[in-house]
């Protein structure tokens, strides 16, 4: 209750402040559109947070590995970190390029509802979309908005031909194709990463596992045996075999006895027992394997944060500098994976799943890290670029090509998308985290990491897909190695996805047609 009180008073103190700010912005001008469009800027941003960014902690939260509460610290300050650090550069007022509204003449006013109804409509399609558990695409949903305003207002203004001339219809069949794409590639790499750590980490651990226990059980049962054997002798025979164990005992726990210079059997069985547990190297996965994939996942993640999380911060690297900090950062990630590895003692020398669930939960920590700033730092641009074209066109009146983001739409927005998956992100987290398959801290780095190097991969080839689609393909190739995937589920997700652009174009179309006539 608390925190709830706490979240719902923190949105409602930004939203004061914002008012207050975007009336002197904007200099008292067109008031109530300057509300409208906050009130259906700041509700995109609390979508987005309780359907893209949960559906981004949903595989560690389903995995254990951060519960909601720390998922939400995390969100915080990785994902306003990065929108605020590299989320505040220059935004196309078109999102996508997607329609080319200059064939249309449109006055500023006609603009500002063409952009307002396509954050209503995209706000209303995730909040749905949301409340049902369905992880959508938010970059889709403002994209639908945009193409069911514009092509309302060409009907409008020339008919419909020139309408649909408007809209980039290639850019539409992209979208398409990357509804199969790009849960595609997720899936593909997610299946080879975990296929991976499971065969050579896993597997190896289970395997060691069994004869640990198969050693323990033999050392008890030989244990019984001489208790039985030692109860079984007379008198005149427990006084000397008593000494000879007794010296026995000595030179064993010396540790530098030879198997026959032991007099009793039982010591020289035990002698065996223990010679093939030390020869028995149980990390031997771990030390050969997780530094490896923790090097690979932060050389990734660095790259995504470098490429895609700083590219708007003005820090521009160049790809040898980019390739050189990613290299170093890898290198001491291998190394300090490495040397915990040698320090493991005791008890989770022999639990070894436990010992690896613990460091590829470290490992998802720092994933679920950098996913995050690079998540804020490019998809709370579906809230802000629409709104920021709207804000610059209500200060100016006048249609720019482009708009400079203010740091307060920033932060204000930011909050707002934690707010959100405070409060109707337990959803999507479900479904990502828990009713597709099965999670854990291995099965849920994986998939993060997969689905993070197929987004950087795409994006330097210039491939639209989308973060959403990917995140959701990767813990399918984590249940299909599992053989325990819930195709049930994907059903309602891959129709959700299908109808998200054509759904928001549709409700944009009638924000546009009500907005027209009401304003």
């Amino acid at each position: 209750m608390w925190a709830n009180i706490f979240f719902a008073v923190l949105l409602a103190g930004m939203c004061v402040y914002f008012v207050m700010w975007g009336l002197e912005y904007t200099l008292h001008q067109q008031v109530l559109l300057f509300m409208v469009a906050s009130f259906f800027g700041i509700f995109m941003a609390f979508n987005i947070g309780g359907n893209d960014v949960a559906n981004s902690f949903g595989t560690s939260v389903g995995a254990g590995t951060l519960t909601v509460t720390q998922a939400l610290a995390v969100a915080a300050i990785f994902e306003v970190s990065g929108a605020v650090l590299a989320g505040a550069a220059v935004t196309d007022t078109i999102r996508s390029g997607i329609v080319d509204i200059s064939k249309l003449g449109v006055s500023p006013n006609q603009f500002i509802y063409l952009m307002l109804s396509a954050l209503a409509a995209a706000a209303f399609w995730l909040l749905f979309a949301t409340k049902k558990g369905l992880p959508v695409s938010a970059t889709h949903a403002i994209i639908g908005g945009i193409v069911g305003s514009s092509i309302v207002l060409g009907i409008s203004m020339g008919g419909t031909e020139l309408a649909f001339s408007t809209v980039k219809w290639s850019k539409i069949g992209e979208i398409a194709i990357s509804w199969v794409v790009s849960p595609l590639l997720g899936g593909l790499l997610s299946y080879i990463l975990y296929g991976l750590i499971k065969r050579n980490i896993l597997a190896y651990n289970d395997k060691v596992e069994v004869r640990v226990k198969s050693l323990k059980a033999r050392k008890k049962t030989l244990e019984r045996e001489q208790k039985e054997r030692f109860e079984a002798l007379n008198d005149d025979e427990k006084l000397p075999y008593t000494t000879a164990l007794l010296r026995d005992q000595e030179a064993f726990n010396e540790g530098e006895c030879q198997r026959d210079e032991l007099e009793t059997e039982y010591y020289r069985s035990l002698h065996d027992i223990e010679n093939e547990r030390s020869n028995l190297d149980t990390l031997k996965a771990l030390k050969t394997w997780v530094p490896l994939i923790a090097a690979l996942g932060a050389v990734i993640m660095t790259a995504m944060v470098v490429f895609k999380g700083l590219k708007n911060t003005g820090l521009n690297l160049s790809t040898l500098h980019a390739s050189l900090v990613m290299g170093m950062i890898g290198a001491m990630v291998w190394l300090t994976a490495f040397i915990y590895t040698k320090t493991i003692r005791g008890k989770h020398k022999e639990d070894l799943g436990k010992a690896t669930f613990i460091m590829f939960s470290w490992m998802q920590v720092f994933t679920a890290c950098a996913f995050a700033f690079s998540h804020g730092s490019n998809d709370i641009a579906n809230a802000v670029g629409p709104f920021v074209a709207i804000l610059d066109v209500i200060k100016e009146n006048a249609i720019a090509a482009k708009a400079s983001v203010p740091a307060p739409v920033i932060l204000t927005f930011g909050v707002s998308l934690i707010v959100g998956l405070w409060f109707i992100g337990k959803e999507v987290i479900q479904t990502v985290g828990t009713n597709l398959t099965e999670m854990h801290p291995a099965s849920g780095f994986a998939a993060e990491l997969a689905a993070a190097a197929v987004v950087m991969g795409a994006s330097s080839l210039g491939i639209p897909v989308s973060s959403t689609h990917i995140l959701v393909g990767a813990v399918l190739g984590i249940g299909i190695v599992n053989k325990n995937t819930n195709w049930k589920l994907m059903k309602p997700i891959g129709l959700a996805w299908v109808v998200t652009l054509p759904a928001a174009a549709c409700i944009s179309a009638l924000f546009f047609v009500v907005l027209s006539a009401v304003m």
